[in-house]
This record gives structure tokens, sequence and C-alpha cells, in this order.
């Protein structure tokens, strides 16, 4: 059965060949911008389900055809006291990011979204995730790896900002952007399962 992967990001493509698959890479060109009033749970799992509904349409997949496609999308965020602390612009925007995280628990949702056939199933994982407190030389040094540029909350934990972290509760492939035991879940809910 083919796997397709509805997102570029390199960190969810690894998480998947650790697993021994090889997914077709398809980014979904897709409005990532809040709705209003949108809680940050919801936020995720509709731009999941945006993300598989795109791709699903791109590449003009069949839900009736001969051979079944698994198409697995996600879209993972920082919530901090409520709001959503997205990938920074810049990286002054990074630096402030880093210092409002620090010393402080954040919460981390990835809205995942799962295709067979036609048939979607969706679902949010949370984690909350502790840093020790950062000193502006730490905040500096980490900013200008370059590591934060692309990342939610300005960090990566399995990167260099993994120093960072005191604690997590939940899981840790969540944080990372695709949380397997729950893909798995739901891949079963449609009578499938992860298999390289």
């Amino acid at each position: 059965m083919p796997l397709i992967l509805a997102s570029g990001s390199p960190r969810r493509l690894q998480l998947l060949q650790a697993l021994d698959l090889e997914p077709v890479v398809v980014s979904p060109d897709i409005d990532e911008t809040p709705l209003p009033d949108e809680e940050a749970a919801s936020h995720v799992e509709r731009l999941a389900r945006a993300k598989c509904a795109a791709v699903i349409e791109r590449l003009e997949i069949d839900p009736g055809g001969d051979d079944p496609t698994i198409v697995i999308a996600a879209d993972t965020i920082v919530c901090l006291d409520g709001e959503l602390l997205g990938k920074p612009v810049d990286r002054r925007h990074a630096a402030r990011d880093l210092r409002r995280l620090s010393g402080r628990s954040h919460e981390v949702m990835t809205g995942i979204a799962v295709s067979v056939d036609g048939t979607v199933r969706s679902a949010v994982e949370r984690t909350a995730v502790t840093m020790a407190e950062l000193t502006d030389e730490e905040i500096d040094w980490y900013v200008a790896t370059g590591e934060p540029d692309d990342k939610a909350g300005s960090y990566a934990m399995q990167g260099r900002g993994g120093v960072f972290v005191t604690t997590i509760s939940g899981s840790y492939d969540n944080v990372i952007g695709l949380p397997r035991h729950r893909l798995t879940l739901l891949l079963a809910e449609l009578g499938q399962r992860l298999q390289g």
C-alpha cells in the first residue's frame, strides 16, 4: 500500500524511516493562519486534516481505487499560557520566545490526520515540557546556531535545544512532530498498521 507523508519536515520523515518506512514526501500548501478565537488543539487538528486533504486533492488520489493509499499529515505547535508560539519570523523573535519559555512549563500539541482510502481519522497529542532557566548567553548562543529558525517555539528537542529541557511528560515523538504511538492507533481504527 503506498504511503505518503504530507509534510516537508525532515524530522517527521526521520521518525517514519526509523520504522523502516520510506514514504513519498509531498509538502502541502495551505494557509496556516489561526481562525479568530480558535483554540490551540482545534487549530492543529484542523491544519493536519487540511494538509491531508490538500495532498489527496493535489495527487488526485482515487478513494475507491484498487490500490488504497495511506496519507499521514501533522501539525505541531507550542502553547504557553494559552498563546500559540509558532515558527519565529527572525532570530530576534526566536530569542524572545526562548526568554518566555525559560524556567517554565509549556505544552506541545501535534494534530495528526491519517487517510486510508478516503476515510480520515485525526487526533491531538499533548506533551508537557519544562525548560531550565536560560541565561542571555545561552539564548544568544542557541539562536546563533540557526537551529530555532524553523521550529515551533524556537527550539528543537532532538537537537541542541534538548540541553535546555529539564522534564517532559508525555510523548517524546510528539515534541519532535509526529507521535508515532498515536499514529499506530489511528491506523488501527482504519484497519491498517505501520510496517516496513
